[in-house]
């Protein structure tokens, strides 16, 4: 599947030996972690579910990982971005059957709709964007090598995964059962299900029902599972252990979880993932937002209102990626405002000298992207430009018009 066209990053100047290597907070660990040192960064992000547009917990998750990207690639690496997406999955149908439309020209639409709305954020694509149709036989393939394993089992022409297979299940999320077993039923799972080994035990290949979309396979015609669909494909395009799986913090369990204990035995590999980084979860008024909910301020809205999408993204970088936090319109004129300050200090042919905020900001981003932290060192050097207080040095807010460029995407 195609993604969208990248934006051209600005080169910096080389930072100093002083310089700390960016580090993340790793979910399963409960601690910051230096991932992807000395060698090129493996990144994974689930994508979406395309029955609807993007809307904005979307994307101040999006926004975190780019920012990720765009930290190590201004650190000296390479990096290999996949970003799926799960175009067949229970959500699409129902909405499909209860609008009356066809479920591809659906998912195509929405699709589409946020490729859009991630190219007018200057969101990195991802390298690989593949969809879950297109990757129906790898995911067939990793059926079969788990069901070889033995790690997997036949429920009325279902195949499950059976969690006790995973020696390791529970390390993402340290979850109690009690805990899990009520998040599994919340959010995708079926743990009431009778004659499963174990209630939290995973779906991998669904019998075709009647009036659904089915795919062929030696286990019967049907389609993939949720949480095998990520397992292989990250596994197929990054290899048997990426750097980081990421995406909001309600996928932490059941999908990172199971994801990881589904790849982890298929592969034969441990870890599944070096680092699980969760998003905060946007909400309005004190409820997340949700398309269950149906509480949703979507990306494509705003702009068609007419909202600047770099202030749209600068709204989003003034919230820690993993804060949970409620949005209101006034934020969106808050970062306006701001962004307005900015483009009046960085379109002076001098300023004060780029050097201090260009290390305070990277800086920060390497401590868990604190991107308010970032934000206020660019505000800090903003305020002393349009002063007009210490040296001023030509070139100097071009050089800062390319590290916020660089490194925040604005």
């Amino acid at each position: 599947m195609q993604s969208w066209a990248a934006p051209v990053l600005p080169r910096l100047a080389p930072a100093g030996p002083d310089r700390p290597w960016p580090r993340v907070y790793d979910s399963a660990s409960a601690t910051l972690v230096p991932v992807a040192r000395g060698r090129p960064a493996l990144l994974y992000v689930c994508g979406i579910t395309p029955y609807d547009a993007a809307h904005l917990g979307h994307a101040a998750t999006y926004v975190a990982f780019d920012t990720l990207q765009r930290v190590w690639r201004d650190a000296g690496l390479d990096v290999r971005y996949v970003q799926n997406v799960t175009d067949v999955d229970d959500p699409l149908l129902v909405r499909a059957a209860r609008t009356g439309e066809d479920w591809t020209a659906l998912a195509g639409r929405e699709i589409d709709r946020f490729r859009s709305d991630m190219s007018a954020l200057r969101l990195l694509p991802p390298d690989v964007y593949p969809g879950v149709v297109e990757s129906i036989d790898l995911v067939v393939g990793f059926i079969a090598t788990l069901l070889e394993r033995g790690a997997g089992y036949e429920l009325d022409g279902d195949i499950y995964f059976p969690v006790a297979a995973a020696t390791r299940f529970g390390g993402v999320a340290h979850l109690d059962r009690t805990t899990m077993l009520g998040l599994s039923a919340e959010r995708g799972g079926d743990p009431d299900r009778p004659g499963k080994k174990d209630p939290l035990d995973a779906l991998l290949w669904q019998a075709a029902r009647p009036g659904e979309p089915a795919w062929e396979s030696p286990f019967g015609p049907g389609r993939p599972g949720w949480h095998i669909e990520c397992a292989a494909m990250a596994l197929a395009h990054l290899g048997p252990t990426i750097d980081v799986q990421g995406g909001g913090s309600d996928l932490r369990f059941p999908h990172h979880e199971l994801s990881a204990a589904e790849g982890t035995v298929a592969s034969g590999v441990f870890p599944f993932a070096r680092a699980f980084v969760h998003a905060g979860m946007v909400g309005l008024a004190g409820e997340k937002m949700s398309k269950s909910r149906g509480n949703l301020v979507f990306v494509s809205r705003l702009r068609a209102e007419g909202a600047d999408p770099t202030a749209i993204r600068l709204a989003l970088l003034a919230h820690h990626y993993r804060e949970d936090w409620d949005w209101t319109h006034a934020q969106l004129d808050a970062a306006a405002g701001r962004l307005e300050r900015w483009r009046s200090a960085l379109g002076r042919p001098d300023g004060p000298p780029a050097a201090a905020v260009r290390h305070e900001v990277r800086v920060a981003l390497a401590e868990d992207l604190d991107s308010p932290a970032a934000i206020a060192a660019v505000d800090a050097w903003v305020a002393a430009c349009l002063a007009g207080t210490g040296s001023a040095e030509p070139g100097e807010p071009q050089a800062v018009a390319d590290l916020v460029d660089a490194l925040l995407g604005v």
